[in-house]
């Protein structure tokens, strides 16, 4: 397509988004990527509301001309407007290259669009692109692209600046176009012509931004003054000879010269050039001055789209022009055949000259406030500080400073035309990230996002981002495959290092995800669950995490792929205030993630525990998507005795929790009465209800773990015995809880156990490994010595089924017991308690298990 000559940008916001601490300069510059994460007041700095910016108004001089319309129309024009216009008609045809403008204009048109939408939605701040897109894909994105787009302004401006240096040698220089010998040719000499200009550039962009617009606004005049001439020459002069360059040898040699014809305006020129014979860049130019503008949000989409308009109808103008009135050959062996052609020839090197440097200007200082943008944010964390602090007047001297460093770098290379295909590439990604940035902001459709921009939609961001990357591949099929994969790993390096990551900004991965799972939410209907899809949705009471984060960790083995919740009631006065969930809220969150368990937090405020677990069981979860399985911890005071937060042996322990976040509460006073009322309560409402106790013994250490035999499953209802039946509701539950956890590849070395009694008939084990079969249960079935006797002579002694129980589960990891029905009066409630824990004393990790749905299936 088109070479690029990529845009301007100023900014002198003085306030930093990200505070600095001061410290000397070595210290700043050797703190590479300082891991001190910010605290939870000083990550709020860095999101502006609206309102922040009325301090900074003052600082904004720049309007829409001289701010947008100037920059984004030199940075279009560049070098192509005089220099490459008439190969391209001369080779490709008129109407290869008309195609090829509308091509490249309907891509900018949209990605302009999409600028335009995002510019107009809020604060614009310095930096310009790479601002938009950080705070919209978030840092990790925005600091990858606006690094990439960083490095293609500076190559840009070295382009930009060897061109016109280019220019200047071919009419200037020993075989110049207008006058030969004035000035000397050769490489060094065109790399001392490069540097001064390139140092005239530093020294307008550290006077300032006013500097600049005055100078942009005077280029642009000249240029338009040059096309003026340029156009009248096309229509006034008639058919004259124009000499080819001797620079070019192909055509030229010492001894004879060689000229071609310029017609003028005639129908056959038009004809022989209609056909061929065989990028535009800088929309960001003035989205990159945003830091400047007076009023952003008005500039930036007018300014833009005004020099999109007029740049594209001086292009077609001129490429009709063109092929209306030059000989083919002509157009294929003359860049300079415009000055040939001219009524005032020097005027066309006055375009040029001007044109492309000032798009070399407007590259190093739009690289300049990238980079200040980048140093700000923290993105590349202490090691750009002394960027932050080099700043004068507002004007970020040392991003400057680094910015012509690098350009001078560059232009030592020499043959720059090496690099100029990966440079296009480079500002194609920046614009697919634009076009990215607004289509994922109006599919999210966040009430907050309302551009007063309204001439775009998702199909235009959708447009522009499938036209910008199908033209980078078009470009150069390797380096867009290399910058996309450079993009993809500055993005993982920076999610992994970048002090910034924390920073709150607001998310669009987070509103899109809100948008999909409230979709597939509301697909998903419990009126077609079926038992061959069960799988455990667990609500998990926790009173104290602090003596409950084995209990946390083991359940979040056993839930499967299924909803998981964790449950606290605050217990206190509902008309009490304020309300303390929305800060113990981030503190369970932050647990959830030192545990590293995929758990939803549910908090409550009620006047009883039973009062907060009811509220948990009616309102936990969302759609289809409850709890079908409630678990609570035992009423025992030994698994509480184990603070694993705090213990420095416990492979939990994380002392940033303190007591006053997570309180120990030792159950807080729940008698025993009430606690078997809140499992009445959990089977009323029709839910699974498991009992854990013992945790504080489990251990998940893999050398641990593979000291142990077995998961054992008791199948047996040891409160009434003559009531045992291995193919009720809870027996399978309690097999298939079994099953679940022996999935899990810690767990899965273990074997599965079904005790029985050892009196049982060899037609019962056979119907029970015939049901195991059908369930695809892989268990041993083992009759247990002398538990028959013990059922028949105990009665209701659990003290003796304790004693049995215990020596069978010497190599046992986790055990599953049978939890007896449950008393139908509050008489008793002591009485049952008290038996549930003699049965489970100082056993392995007990789940004791009442199964009221059917959750197996043995059909297809």
């Amino acid at each position: 397509m088109l070479a690029p000559a990529e845009g301007s940008s100023i900014n002198v916001d003085n306030t930093p988004l990200v505070r600095t601490s001061r410290t000397s300069v070595m210290r700043r510059i050797s703190g590479i990527f300082n891991k001190n994460q910010p605290t939870s007041d000083e990550s709020h700095l860095n999101y502006i509301e609206l309102g922040a910016l009325s301090d900074e108004s003052n600082a904004r001089t720049l309007g829409t001309f001289a701010g947008v319309f100037a920059p984004v129309s030199l940075s279009m024009f560049s070098a192509l407007i005089f220099l490459r216009m008439g190969y391209i008609v001369g080779n490709a045809g008129l109407l290869i290259t008309l195609t090829q403008f509308v091509i490249a204009y309907v891509i900018l048109v949209f990605t302009v669009s999409s600028v335009c939408a995002i510019s107009t939605n809020g604060a614009v701040e310095g930096g310009g692109a790479y601002f938009m897109i950080s705070r919209t894909l978030g840092p990790e994105f925005g600091g990858s692209i606006g690094t990439l787009f960083f490095l293609a302004n500076v190559v840009s401006s070295a382009l930009c600046i060897s061109g016109c240096i280019e220019g200047l040698v071919e009419n200037f220089g020993p075989s110049g176009y207008l006058v030969k010998g004035i000035i000397p040719g050769g490489r060094w000499w065109e790399f001392l012509y490069s540097s001064l200009l390139n140092i005239g550039n530093l020294i307008i962009c550290l006077i300032g931004a006013a500097m600049f617009a005055k100078t942009t606004v005077f280029v642009l005049a000249i240029v338009c003054i040059s096309l003026g001439i340029t156009f009248f020459s096309f229509l006034y002069q008639g058919e004259i000879s124009v000499p080819i360059p001797d620079s070019n040898t192909l055509i030229q040699n010492a001894t004879y010269h060689v000229n071609m014809t310029y017609t003028g305006l005639i129908k056959q020129s038009l004809e022989n050039n209609l056909f061929e014979h065989y990028g535009v860049t800088g929309i960001m130019a003035g989205a990159n001055m945003s830091g400047e503008l007076k009023n952003p949000a008005k500039s930036i989409p007018r300014g833009t789209l005004s020099a999109v308009s007029f740049t594209l109808v001086i292009y077609l103008i001129m490429s009709l022009l063109v092929a209306w009135t030059s000989h083919t050959d002509l157009l294929q062996n003359n860049y300079l055949y415009l000055e040939g052609v001219s009524v005032f020839p020097a005027s066309v090197a006055v375009g040029l000259f001007t044109a492309t440097w000032s798009a070399a200007l407007s590259n190093v200082i739009g690289g300049s406030r990238v980079l200040e943008a980048l140093a700000k944010d923290n993105i590349f964390g202490s090691s750009l500080n002394f960027i932050t602090r080099g700043t004068w007047n507002g004007n970020p001297v040392a991003a400057v400073l680094i910015s012509a460093l690098l350009v001078q770098i560059v232009l030592l290379i020499g043959s720059l035309n090496l690099i100029a295909q990966l440079n296009s590439v480079l500002f194609l990604l920046s614009y697919l990230a634009t076009n990215l940035a607004c289509l994922g902001l109006e599919w999210a459709g966040a009430p907050n996002f309302r551009p007063t921009f309204a001439y775009f939609t998702w199909h235009t961001a959708l447009i522009g981002l499938l036209g910008t990357l199908i033209m980078m591949f078009v470009i150069n099929l390797i380096y867009a495959a290399c910058s996309i994969l450079l993009c993809l790993l500055l993005v993982i390096f920076l999610h992994l290092f970048s002090p910034s990551k924390e920073v709150d900004w607001g998310n669009i991965s987070q509103a899109l995800i809100f948008h999909q799972v409230r979709k597939y939410l509301l697909l998903l209907d419990s009126r077609k669950d079926h038992v061959k899809f069960w799988r455990p949705q667990i609500l998990l009471l926790v009173n104290s995490p602090r003596t409950a984060c084995p209990l946390i960790d083991f359940i979040n083995d056993l839930k499967k792929g299924g909803l998981y919740v964790l449950g606290h009631v605050v217990k206190r006065d509902i008309d009490d205030e304020p309300d303390p969930t929305p800060d113990m809220n981030l503190h369970w969150l932050n647990l959830v993630d030192h545990l590293k368990v995929k758990a939803f937090v549910e908090l409550t405020v009620a006047n009883t525990l039973r009062e907060g677990l009811q509220h948990l069981m009616r309102l936990s979860g969302m759609g289809a998507m409850k709890p079908n399985t409630v678990i609570l911890k035992f009423l025992d005071d030994e698994d509480d005795a184990v603070d694993f937060l705090a213990d420095a042996h416990s492979p939990y322990v994380n002392r940033d929790f303190d007591e006053e976040m997570f309180p120990v509460n030792s159950n807080d006073n729940v008698s025993s009465v009430e606690y078997v009322q809140m499992m009445r309560d959990v089977l009323r409402l029709d839910k699974n209800l498991c009992l854990c106790r013992n945790f504080a013994k489990l251990k998940k250490d893999p050398k641990i773990v593979k000291t142990k035999l077995y998961i054992d499953v008791w199948p047996i209802n040891f409160h009434n015995p003559q009531s045992m039946d291995a193919f009720d509701t809870t027996s399978l539950f309690m097999m298939q809880l079994a099953c679940i956890v022996n999935m899990v590849p810690l767990w899965s070395k273990l074997k599965l156990r079904i005790c029985i009694a050892d009196d049982s008939t060899q037609k019962i084990i056979d119907k029970l490994y015939d049901m195991l079969k059908k369930l695809r249960i892989v268990a041993d079935i083992v009759p247990i010595a002398g538990l028959a006797d013990s059922l028949e002579s105990s009665g209701t002694n659990v003290a003796t089924f304790n004693d049995l129980i215990m020596p069978e589960s010497a190599d046992t990891a986790l055990t599953f017991l049978y939890l007896p029905p449950l008393p139908p009066t509050d008489e008793i409630n002591d009485v049952y308690h008290e038996n549930l824990s003699m049965l489970s004393q100082n056993l392995p990790p007990t789940i004791f298990v009442r199964g009221v749905s059917i959750v197996t299936s043995t059909t297809l």
